[in-house]
């Protein structure tokens, strides 16, 4: 589809029944059907990085990846650098930053909604172009 990028594969899967407790980083994609508790949080490459929590799973800490897929339960903090999509059975216990969210009827949120700004204003502007017309 036209102005879409490609997601990264999932190469890694907490599998339903897994408990994990630390902290994580994974690059690329990762699913999450089971227990984590701890933090999250995908390293910056270019192509991008996919988190997706399912249906039955319950992740307790912070969450960071640029496309981030909930329809589970997480408890904490959740970060997406570019895209949330939050699915009806979505439960967040935290705040939310973002830069698009996509919210399905049924998902809830109990904390504050931050948008990021791909630029914050005043910071990084371009110069203005300035045009030279020739007299005639």
């Amino acid at each position: 589809m036209f102005g879409k990028k490609a997601q990264p594969p999932i190469k890694s899967l907490i599998a339903q029944g897994t408990r994990i407790e630390g902290n994580m980083k994974f690059t690329e994609g990762l699913r999450v059907d089971g227990e984590v508790y701890g933090d999250i949080q995908a390293g910056p490459e270019e192509n991008g990085s996919l988190l997706v929590i399912s249906e039955a799973s319950v992740v307790q800490g912070a969450i960071m990846a640029d496309h981030v897929i909930i329809n589970g339960t997480v408890r904490g903090p959740v970060h997406a650098r570019e895209l949330l999509e939050l699915q009806p059975k979505a439960r967040i216990e935290g705040d939310v930053s973002y830069v698009s969210l996509e919210m399905h009827q049924g998902a809830t949120i109990s904390g504050q909604l931050r948008p990021l700004v791909a630029q914050a204003a005043g910071e990084d502007e371009k110069p203005l172009l300035k045009l030279a017309a020739k007299s005639a």
